[in-house]
């Protein structure tokens, strides 16, 4: 079965377009509960979203398929994607749901769905639940008197709040450490100042006033700039960007320089592998991460597994596999002793503990390795278009490939999220990356040009 809706983190798209439309949510929640039902149980699911306008548009959409299928829905309001997952093993729910385009600007929006365990679903089950949308659903509709009820849960920031904290070493605080906290004006906007409060830091929060239409605008974790200036006028010690649904964190330290999601994850390596912590013998990132994360975890007698980009193949190879450390050098940091995600708060604290048991400034504690030179470049396509199959940029990525043979890698793909063709070469000759990317962004800009004039 092939999927049409689902790409690499659920159904995604622009708000009240198809396929983020409330007949689409309808259908999609209908469909779901049908995928998921497993005896005669009153089945229950658990609702969160971020703070786009559009969530009112989807949460009701959503909740009303659930509850014409006969499923009890319990409405958390904004809180992060590794809470909802969360949430519903600790509810024991049949299955939980997440309203959000991540560090999308606000016109978009999401729909990432979780099984009972807290994982999001197999390529598998997605297409199953695409293949239920279009059958009628009449035969299944519950009854009159079977219809399921919702209602909101008060305590669920409260209980999100306990038990990152818990995931923080017993004896150990924050106390003397001031912190700039970027919540993106997403979901994290209440709980993430709060965890790091009540574990003693001084605590500055930036983007934490969301209006509806400015999650992720100048600001979180796909715009650190906010967060770098912040930092050194604050003279803190250290800064943490999150994106608009809490599952990405970058990092700043004291002189404003980013720790991307490659030195947080191979800082937890090292850190848990001393502790004897670490499984898996080493962990797992995608195509993405920069070769000098690979040779540093060598040096330290750890390997680096690759799988495609997207978390949710990360976490599949990790629980196929034994790794307990995997993530996106994006800031997609999955910790499986404590999270079935993504959680950007969950590894800052991880890193913060290894910064307080380090009596080093940050930049030292962080700066892990030097990156091998990377350069990426997105080009935006024409939805329908298909510029990798021209021929001229076909020729363009063999020549490119061929310039870095023996020095360098070259990656080509398209975003599963937005249309977009990303460019990704790294190699130890940063002027030779620059070309290579220049001379294949150039190609497949072109191609795209024409092909959209073609289909006009």
């Amino acid at each position: 079965m092939t999927r049409r809706l689902f790409g690499t983190d659920g159904i995604r798209g622009t708000a009240n377009t198809e396929p983020m439309t409330a007949e689409t949510a309808l259908r999609v929640a209908m469909a779901t509960a049908l995928q998921f039902r497993r005896g005669a149980h009153r089945h229950r699911v658990v609702i969160g979203k971020d703070t786009r306008l559009s969530g009112y548009l989807l949460e009701p959409a959503l909740t009303a398929g659930f509850i014409s299928m006969g499923m009890e829905v319990v409405l958390v309001g904004p809180l992060p994607t590794p809470a909802v997952a969360m949430l519903t093993r600790s509810l024991r729910c049949d299955m939980g749901v997440m309203i959000s385009a991540s560090h999308n600007p606000y016109q978009d929006n999401g729909i990432k769905l979780f099984g009972p365990d807290g994982y999001k679903l197999s390529d598998e089950v997605e297409a199953a639940i695409e293949a239920r949308m279009d059958q009628p659903f009449a035969p299944d509709l519950a009854g009159s008197a079977d219809l399921g009820r919702a209602s909101r849960m008060e305590d669920a920031t409260g209980r999100y709040i306990e038990y990152v904290k818990n995931t923080f070493p017993r004896g150990l605080r924050l106390d003397g450490l001031k912190i700039v906290v970027d919540c993106a004006h997403g979901a994290a906007y209440r709980v993430a100042p709060k965890v790091l409060y009540e574990l003693g830091a001084d605590v500055v929060p930036i983007g934490v006033q969301p209006d509806g239409l400015n999650i992720n605008r100048g600001c979180g974790a796909t715009s650190t700039q906010l967060l770098q200036d912040t930092v050194v006028a604050e003279g803190a010690n250290l800064g943490i960007a999150l994106d608009g649904d809490a599952d990405r964190l970058i990092m700043v330290d004291e002189r404003g320089r980013v720790v991307d999601g490659d030195q947080v994850m191979g800082l937890v390596a090292r850190s848990w592998a001393a502790e004897q912590r670490l499984k898996g013998g080493g962990i797992v990132a995608t195509v993405m991460s920069n070769l000098g994360l690979e040779r540093a975890l060598q040096g330290f007698g750890l390997e680096l597994v690759r799988t495609p980009v997207g978390d949710r193949y990360v976490v599949e190879h990790m629980r196929s596999y034994g790794f307990n450390v995997g993530g996106e050098q994006s800031g997609h940091i999955v910790l499986s002793d404590y999270s079935t995600t993504g959680d950007g708060l969950i590894a800052a604290l991880q890193v913060l503990a290894c910064i307080q048991g380090s009596e080093k400034a940050v930049s030292e504690v962080c700066r892990l390795f030097d990156p091998v030179p990377q350069k990426l470049t997105n080009v935006r396509f024409t939805a329908g278009s298909a510029p990798l199959e021209a021929v001229e940029v076909k020729e363009a990525i063999r020549e490119g490939e061929g310039r870095l043979n023996g020095c360098g890698r070259l990656l080509i793909r398209k975003s599963g999220t937005e249309p977009l063709i990303r460019v990704m070469a790294e190699g130890d000759d940063a002027a030779l990356v620059d070309a290579v990317v220049g001379d294949i962004v150039a190609a497949v800009q072109r191609a795209a040009a024409l092909q959209a004039e073609a289909a006009r």
